[in-house]
């Protein structure tokens, strides 16, 4: 029999394995590194798939579809994980029906995160299973593994991805899928009601399940559990993942005791390992999970004494770190480096927020902001930001400010959220500002899509994960619907309407909504057309770069200090020419 092979992102295997092992149900939140998964798992038309509103609801979703006799996943990066930690924690205690599995992709080195947080302690926290594949082919394997084990141990599954194993592509070899099979649901009140008494006697049933997989992990279904690597009996080194490609590559001699599983973490089969090796040594990137259970199992190892706690790891890290006659932290040292030139992040050319920004940073405002593109509005030009913590948290910031302050910042203070955002978790901090007697100023920056995860739809634009149409969230109507008496909507390409509007909302003495609409610059509706683009006359023009300041992509300062500008990217948002004061720059003729 012929095999199939084909080249998959890490994400797109997991998409594949869900899909093999009969996955009917599907429902995420996007988040880079994870992203792809679920977007893959919508090329697959006999899975339902959704983008949902945050991952607490896609993970009650699943959780749903789980109860009803059906295999089910939820997706998201691991900030995600938190919103979803409420229903984590007690699904664990309710366990399944049909396989649920949970995959949450960690961003060591935070390349699109504000935090590097290890998923590994949301496993031990809520007890329950974890698989850390290391390439696409165990992406898929360990995914369909993972609803095997699932409905073995009546558990849910996580596993665990890291950027690099996400967005690595490898070949992989794939299978025909099995059939989608429902299991008949059975109303059992004493498993799934989790009130105090109930709950007390599923936690004894958890605790067992711990148990039960670590002892069964090297039989069945779990033989995937770990693997040993024969080599040298000098140094051997238990890792798992992305690191254990790392491993390989700066020690090929050592032996290696491969984890596929790290939770709950086979301590037998390891002390078994240990005891043939002169030296053990653990590798895994952010926290010392498993160097931390394995000490305090009094088996002798050594860890982060080596490595670091923050960032990524390389070859070349590990393999300086177990060189001989070394100081094992000089591979940590960056400063002999040297530096490649400064490209600070900069907004697109014709980016809706871009415009927005600058009239906050003229209003001198003090911005509670959020997560998404707009969080370049902290840097330069506009500089126009003073805080950015988690999604959603902009709204209750800017509330909290006014109650601890006096009337004068208050005025001032003005939370920015994006229209995917705001209906994450933006919602609740609105509705507690109004209920609360705030007089707090949000601006709801939407730019018709999800743009800073890759250009996904939300309930706002009309259109679901596969391009449908779809009910569209009418945001002014909402925001009236709550509570907000004044609720304006401006062009955020119009500078100086923007700023008129903005100082008008933040004097008065309730909660404003502001919605600044505008579609991002890289989608359909949002693109320029060549007749849009800017041009500049030279007679006008006196080389003052005012224009240039503003830091589009599109205008560069030519070798004759007259601006240039590049038709290609030139989107025609004509913010240059709204900041010209000497109208040297020409409008395109834009569309109505």
């Amino acid at each position: 029999m012929r095999v199939l092979k084909e080249i998959f992102l890490g994400n797109e295997a997991v998409a594949r394995g869900a899909y093999e092992a009969g996955v009917k149900v599907v429902s995420s939140y996007p988040g880079t590194p994870s992203t792809e998964i679920t977007q893959a798992v919508s090329s697959y038309d006999r899975v339902y798939c959704e983008w949902s509103s945050n991952e607490k609801v896609g993970m009650e979703v699943a959780i749903g579809a789980s109860l009803a006799g059906a295999r089910a996943m939820t997706c998201m990066k691991h900030v995600g994980l938190n919103v979803a930690a409420d229903p984590l924690f007690t699904v664990s205690y309710t366990g399944v029906s049909g396989g649920l599995v949970i995959v949450v992709a960690d961003d060591p080195g935070m390349h699109s995160s504000q935090n590097e947080q290890d998923s590994r302690n949301y496993a031990r926290g809520a007890k329950l299973p974890m698989l850390e594949p290391a390439d696409s082919q165990e992406c898929l394997d360990f995914t369909r593994m993972a609803y095997d084990i699932s409905e073995k141990y009546d558990t849910p599954v996580m596993i665990r991805l890291s950027t690099r194993v996400s967005h690595s592509r490898t070949l992989t070899e794939i299978h025909e899928p099995m059939e989608q099979k429902l299991i008949p649901y059975v109303k059992n009140m004493q498993k799934n009601v989790m009130m105090p008494a109930m709950a007390v006697k599923r936690h004894v049933v958890v605790e067992s399940r711990q148990k039960q997989i670590a002892a069964d992990s090297s039989d069945g279904i779990l033989e995937n559990a770990y693997r040993v690597e024969e080599g040298s009996k000098d140094i051997g080194i238990i890792t798992s993942g992305i690191a254990w490609q790392y491993v390989k590559e700066a020690m090929p001699d050592a032996s290696v005791f491969k984890l596929g599983m790290v939770w709950p973490l086979p301590l037998d089969a390891i002390r078994k390992f240990a005891a043939t090796v002169k030296r053990l040594i653990i590798v895994e990137e952010l926290d010392p999970i498993i160097e931390t259970e394995l000490k305090a199992a009094g088996i002798k190892c050594e860890g982060k004494e080596l490595f670091t706690l923050q960032g990524e790891y390389t070859p070349a890290m590990i393999r300086e770190a177990l060189s001989d006659n070394k100081n094992p932290l000089s591979a940590f040292d960056k400063s002999a480096l040297p530096l490649a030139p400064g490209r600070p992040p900069v907004m697109c050319a014709g980016c809706p927020h871009k415009g927005l920004f600058m009239a906050l940073s003229r209003l001198k405002a003090v911005v509670t902001g959020d997560i998404g593109c707009y969080t370049l509005g902290a840097l330069s030009p506009t500089n126009a930001m003073d805080v950015c913590v988690c999604m959603g948290a902009s709204v209750g910031m800017a509330h909290g400010i006014d109650k601890a302050t006096d009337s004068e910042m208050s005025e001032k203070t003005v939370a920015v959220i994006g229209d995917s955002t705001f209906l994450h978790t933006g919602i609740n901090g609105l509705i507690n500002s109004v209920y609360n007697g705030s007089r707090s100023t949000v601006i709801i920056l939407d730019n018709s899509i999800t743009g800073m995860t890759g250009h996904q739809q939300n309930p706002a634009t009309g259109r679901n994960i596969r391009l449908e149409p779809a009910p569209a969230v009418d945001l002014e109507a909402l925001c009236r619907s709550v509570g907000v008496q004044s609720v304006y909507t401006v062009d955020p390409a119009d500078t100086d309407a923007s700023r008129k509007t903005i100082s008008k909302a933040m004097k008065e003495p309730h909660v404003t909504v502001i919605i600044a609409r505008r579609p991002c610059a890289l989608i359909p509706t949002g693109r320029g057309t060549p007749e849009q683009v800017v041009t500049l006359d030279r007679d006008k023009c006196t080389r003052c770069g005012a224009c240039l300041r503003i830091m589009c992509p599109a205008l560069t300062k030519g070798e004759d200090g007259y601006p240039q500008i590049d038709p290609v990217t030139c989107n025609g948002c004509n913010l240059c020419v709204r900041v010209c004061p000497f109208d040297a720059l020409i409008p395109g003729k834009e569309e109505v």
